[in-house]
């Protein structure tokens, strides 16, 4: 496909850049990466976005949110979508969040443009329904794990047409070295989800200042969930071991990776189900070369090769997760070694592979689309 015929492909999401997050990092860098696509975003307006979207080499078109309502915002962002489809006359829908599959299920009546639905975890747990309605009738459903494949199974969704495409990573052009002299720790997760383990890190701290008394525990990340963590840490003596920085810029973040030791987010799957679908940030870590801890369930499993380049526990058992943190911390050379697989491993996962990936997910389903078209105009 030369590039004066790339294929339309309207991208509908309610989570995009700037506001922070693994699934708006991941449709902003599929689209980023994508050759073969002229697509355009629909999204919801957020702080910075003029901005943002400036630098982007791709249309984007926002509309106002309803604030303090994310149900009516999803609604009219729906109906936002249909009218641009109108005006676009896209190829493919490419849905990266199941609140927008009525939009692609509707274009695809009206204009014939077939849909293809992004599964990732949590969502599928907490719509059930609206799960099964969006994976059902798509003409290609991508999962980001082995976790979220089973739960699109669960809904209904064809086993034909599910492909398991991990989410990529921004691979820097060297493995930093230049640890702090003082061992660190490093979480990176919004504090909104209490499977994300922090609690479980938290109460592991004591048994690993017993073996590493100079520890650091650094949580980049913020949430209703922070004022709670940080009276806990000081009520339990930790406040010196542990430093709550919030949400903060990119290169920050990136500092920190490159300043930590090691990478510890023991993640579980929650009573309901959903969870981790896959956990950018541990490929983050990984791509950095840091050696990671991770729950043994969910899309972890994924994300992280166990006793390759990272380890995997208990996330329920703040002990096992203790001797894991601690023992790398410990241990130098091998926490090296699995942080030099670790980054080995992720420039597999670098966004133009990833993306790659997706856009023939895309192009098969607009060729299929054409070719039932072509048929039944044959048969009538």
């Amino acid at each position: 496909m030369t590039a004066n015929r790339r294929l339309r492909v309207l991208v509908l999401t309610p989570d995009f850049p700037p506001v922070p997050g693994g699934i708006q990092v991941l449709v902003e860098r599929v689209v980023r990466n994508a050759v073969h696509l002229e697509p355009r975003v629909m999204t919801l307006a957020a702080p910075g976005a003029e901005e943002f979207d400036r630098h982007e080499p791709f249309d984007v078109r926002r509309i106002r949110s309803l604030l303090g309502s994310r149900k009516a915002s999803n609604a009219l962002l729906n109906a936002a979508a249909l009218a641009e489809a109108w005006r676009f006359r896209p190829g493919v829908v490419l849905s990266a969040h199941i609140v927008m599959a009525p939009a692609s299920r509707a274009i695809g009546g009206v204009l014939g443009a077939p849909a293809v639905q992004y599964l990732h975890a949590d969502e599928a747990a907490a719509r059930a329904r609206l799960t099964a309605f969006a994976v059902r009738k798509s003409a290609a459903v991508v999962v980001v794990s082995k976790h979220t494949q089973r739960l699109a199974l669960e809904a209904g969704a064809d086993p034909d047409r599910i492909h398991v495409i991990p989410p990529g990573v921004d691979v820097p052009e060297r493995v930093p070295s230049d640890h702090d002299a003082r061992p660190v720790v490093l979480t990176v997760a919004r504090l909104r989800d209490e499977y994300k383990g922090h609690e479980i890190l938290l109460a592991a701290l004591p048994l690993i200042c017993e073996r590493v008394p100079d520890l650091l525990w650094v949580v980049v990340g913020d949430g209703p969930l922070r004022p709670r963590l940080e009276r806990r840490a000081a009520e339990q003596g930790l406040a010196e071991h542990v430093r709550f920085l919030g949400a903060v810029p990119d290169y920050e973040r990136d500092d920190w990776f490159r300043r930590a030791h090691v990478f510890a987010m023991p993640s579980r799957v929650p009573p309901g189900g959903g969870g981790e679908g896959f956990g950018i940030a541990y490929m983050e870590a990984s791509a950095h070369g840091l050696p990671v801890v991770a729950g043994n369930a969910g899309g972890a499993l994924d994300a992280v090769v166990d006793g390759e380049t990272g380890l995997l526990v208990d996330p329920t058992d703040p002990r096992a997760v203790a001797d894991a943190v601690a023992g790398l911390l410990e241990d130098s050379e091998r926490a090296a070694a699995l942080g030099q697989k670790g980054a080995a491993r992720a420039r597999h996962f670098a966004w133009p592979i990833i993306a790659h990936r997706v856009e023939e997910v895309v192009l098969g389903a607009a060729h299929r689309g054409r070719r039932n078209v072509s048929g039944q105009g044959r048969s009538s």
